[in-house]
């Protein structure tokens, strides 16, 4: 084979690997004899079982982007209270903020939106799902929602990686604009490798045949995947868990997190991860110099501890707090210590410096 058609051979093995990747996880460990211990997560004292998980504050407005794609945005908050602006993770929504914008709206002005092709949001015009275009959905979010305002960015997973890539194409915007940023269970390149050490040597190797099995029929990936993480079965709570919850999760949030991402159209499950997978965001974090709060959590499989401690190391005003025992989803698992710590970090961020509107020139 040539060189050429290696190539591309390597690329759909490694299309079609990010596809069906938590199925194959999932596979693996419930092939293992897991059945027990989902039981047991399943019936584990749940605080929050009856949170209203998908309610979505205020009323919804649509923002046209960059190429037309359509965004489905939500306020809460004061109209005049400090700017928060809130960017989930990969197929998510923007209601795995619910913790967030409940304590939040309060007193600042809480701006969500659901990325293209998540949630309420519309298709991605053109089929461009780059983190490139998601950056540019945020300036969008900003010009329609703050366009004169200072604000805080808050991006879980993909959603701080949207804000890396914001300051790769608009590195003026932070200082004036953007005054400090949250990134929980970010990284900034390596995910590959990141999520292969921590998803083990078993698991890698069933993910290995059912590549080279399934890179001739994408179809056949989406369809594997729909009937392995959709609705309550075990196979779909275990594949949640494993990638983005600590062994003491409330299993309603688990339920909830794994019903939310059955729901991601297919290209999300291809093209974007697949950006997402060979992104490379390190030169990015020169231009984030604002005050940065990095969150994560011990046993985060996805974005470990060390993917977090590779970003602090190359901003000029960060803090890096690790929460014990908790996984990828620290925002919901442990909401009140995540909100302990925004809460500071906003004060700190918010009290350095006057609130004062910014130029049309310096928004630009």
């Amino acid at each position: 084979m040539s060189g050429e058609g290696r190539g591309r051979g390597a690329a759909a093995v490694r299309k079609a690997a990010v596809a069906s990747g938590a199925t194959v996880a999932a596979a693996a460990l419930g092939y293992a004899g897991a059945r027990h211990l989902i039981r047991r997560a399943r019936t584990r004292p749940d605080p929050e079982r009856g949170e209203r998980l998908a309610e979505r504050p205020g009323v919804e407005r649509r923002v046209v982007s960059f190429d037309g794609t359509e965004l489905a945005v939500n306020v809460a908050g004061p109209e005049d209270g400090p700017a928060l602006v809130m960017l989930h993770g990969f197929s998510g929504d923007s209601t795995l903020w619910h913790f967030q914008w409940k304590r939040f709206s309060r007193d600042h002005r809480c701006i969500l939106f659901d990325h293209r092709g998540h949630g309420r949001s519309g298709p991605a015009a053109g089929d461009d799902y780059s983190l490139e275009a998601l950056a540019k959905d945020l300036r969008a979010v900003l010009d329609a929602e703050a366009p004169r305002d200072p604000v805080v960015l808050l991006g879980h997973s993909m959603g701080g990686m949207a804000i890396l890539s914001h300051a790769a194409q608009f590195p003026g915007d932070f200082g004036d604009r953007i005054r400090g940023v949250v990134l929980a269970n970010t990284a900034a390149s390596d995910l590959v490798r990141a999520i292969a050490g921590n998803l083990g040597a078993h698991a890698g190797q069933l993910l290995t045949l059912w590549t080279r099995r399934l890179t001739s029929a994408p179809k056949r990936v989406y369809a594997l995947r729909q009937r392995a993480l959709a609705g309550r079965g075990d196979l779909a709570f275990l594949a949640t868990r494993l990638t983005n919850f600590g062994p003491q999760a409330p299993p309603s949030l688990v339920e909830y997190v794994a019903s939310v991402g059955a729901r991601a159209p297919v290209e999300v499950w291809t093209d974007l991860l697949t950006s997402l997978i060979e992104m490379d965001m390190g030169d990015a974090l020169e231009h984030v110099r604002v005050p940065a709060l990095l969150i994560v959590g011990d046993v985060d499989r996805l974005t470990p501890p060390s993917a977090a401690l590779a970003i602090k190391r190359r901003l000029p005003d960060a803090r890096l707090v690790v929460f014990r025992g908790a996984g990828h989803c620290t925002m919901l698992e442990r909401h009140e210590q995540f909100n302990r710590e925004v809460a500071a970090f906003l004060r700190e961020v918010e009290g350095s410096r006057p609130r004062t509107r910014v130029s049309p020139t310096a928004a630009s």
